[in-house]
């Protein structure tokens, strides 16, 4: 099977970016990034370390990575799995990439930068919801942020309700923990279970 070996038969295929791909990206946020973080619920946030790379999802009401100036981001690290795959790669390596999206907008925002967790408890507080506090913050420092264009979510039609998948079609999760179980864990309770556990531990 052919495969790309090097730098100079990749920009031979794919020849060299427009002016807009690359003005686009700068070091600082400017009004417009700003406000396109600002209006995200949603964002992937991936990292690096020694036990391999990680992508994780995370989601809060519009607005919640926070700017605290042009070079730094805070993200709540809110309930979870507990597992901290994320955060124990930051611990190891600062390197993060961070990809926001936009309900019903086709652009997204990207963001590579480098990160610590604070614990820093007038910080902790500062993020508290329904009188609960985040356990640890991610401050990111952005090195690199631009907006990626809008063929991918157009392709996938993402934002289209007539194309959304009916999640009944769908392996639940309670039906994948049985599964790779041999059914040591009750699936089907497991799904009963999750909509009160998830009302109960969203922050």
């Amino acid at each position: 099977m052919s495969h790309i070996a090097s730098i100079e038969e990749l920009e031979a295929i794919y020849g060299q970016p427009m002016e807009t791909s690359l003005v686009k990206e700068v070091e600082r946020l400017t009004p417009e990034y700003r406000r396109l973080i600002e209006a995200s619920p949603f964002v992937a946030l991936a990292s690096a370390g020694s036990e391999g790379l990680d992508c994780s999802p995370r989601g809060d009401l519009p607005g919640f990575v926070r700017v605290a100036d042009d070079r730094t981001l805070l993200l709540p690290d809110r309930a979870g799995n507990n597992r901290i795959d994320t955060l124990r790669n930051i611990v190891r390596d600062p390197r993060v990439a961070l990809l926001f999206l936009i309900p019903g907008s086709g652009t997204t925002l990207r963001i590579n930068g480098r990160a610590h967790l604070s614990i820093a408890p007038e910080l902790l507080a500062s993020f508290e919801m329904e009188g609960k506090r985040p356990r640890s913050v991610t401050v990111i420092e952005i090195d690199h942020i631009y907006f990626q264009c809008a063929r991918a979510i157009v392709r996938s039609e993402l934002w289209n309700p007539q194309k959304h998948i009916d999640a009944k079609t769908l392996p639940t999760p309670g039906k994948i923990l049985a599964a790779l179980t041999n059914q040591r864990i009750d699936g089907e309770q497991y799904d009963k279970d999750w909509p009160e556990r998830a009302k109960n531990s969203l922050w």
